[in-house]
């Protein structure tokens, strides 16, 4: 099986984030880096359940904060939920390619579908100066980050663009090449960030990042040396003998 038929074959889309929510420690360790307070006007695209718009309201006391997800079900309980707890707060049931977010100081914004991010990204260019946009794992795309503590990434407006992939990248990584253990840290940033106390296969899928980010930074230029590593051999070799998941055509395309 190659790399991205497994990819497709994962609950939820854990990998990309889709429909995952965020741990309550993750969205508190998001808020106090992208320096949310008093006189923010927050906005969660896909935003799921209300706890991002919760904390945001209660504990850093947001002067406004609008929660926007495309799944009615989910956006009815967190109404509800809402509604029960007391808590003052906007949530709409809308595509976040519709949605006016002109109004907004602070954007967390976590998709990985790349016809909605550059669509998206027109968008996020057209807001007032000083916005942050933040995001999970990966930047916007052709996109300078403004600061980075990976996995959480900000972009503020007016946006600095990249000469090239290659000057993204190592802009995210704060290193000149990327080697095994870089590659191993910021995969297992992002997995604990994104997962929960009780989650089973935290290692694996950290294995699996770390693979994707050196086989990435390989093809990009700026992995570390001409060889590939003793230990990335080592559990290319392990996907496919014991998982039968097959990294060899991701370094050959």
């Amino acid at each position: 099986m190659k790399i991205d038929e497994y990819l497709e074959t994962l609950p939820e889309n854990l990998l990309s984030g889709e429909d995952v929510q965020l741990p309550e420690k993750s969205l508190r360790e998001i808020f106090k880096f992208v320096g949310l307070e008093k006189d923010d006007i927050f906005y969660h695209l896909g935003c799921g359940n209300e706890k991002g718009i919760e904390i945001a309201v209660k504990e850093f006391q947001v002067k406004k904060a609008v929660g926007i997800d495309n799944n009615s079900e989910k956006i009815e309980n967190a109404k509800k939920n809402m509604v029960k707890k007391q808590i003052q707060a906007e949530l709409k049931c809308q595509d976040v390619l519709d949605s006016d977010i002109s109004e907004a100081t602070i954007i967390l914004f976590w998709f990985t579908d790349e016809n909605i991010t550059n669509q998206m990204l027109k968008k996020f260019e057209g807001l007032k100066s000083d916005t942050k946009v933040i995001t999970i794992w990966g930047p916007l795309p052709d996109c300078i980050p403004d600061k980075v503590d990976f996995p959480y990434i900000i972009n503020k407006v007016p946006f600095t663009k990249a000469k090239n992939m290659q000057e993204q990248l190592l802009a995210i990584f704060g290193v000149k090449c990327v080697d095994f253990v870089t590659a191993w840290e910021f995969a297992e940033r992002y997995t604990k960030a994104i997962g929960s106390p009780e989650i089973k296969n935290d290692r694996f899928l950290t294995i699996i990042q770390t693979l994707v980010i050196w086989i990435n930074a390989k093809k990009l230029g700026v992995a570390c040396g001409d060889e590939i590593p003793e230990s990335i051999q080592t559990y290319i070799k392990l996907m496919k003998m014991n998982f039968d998941i097959d990294f060899e055509p991701m370094l050959k395309e």
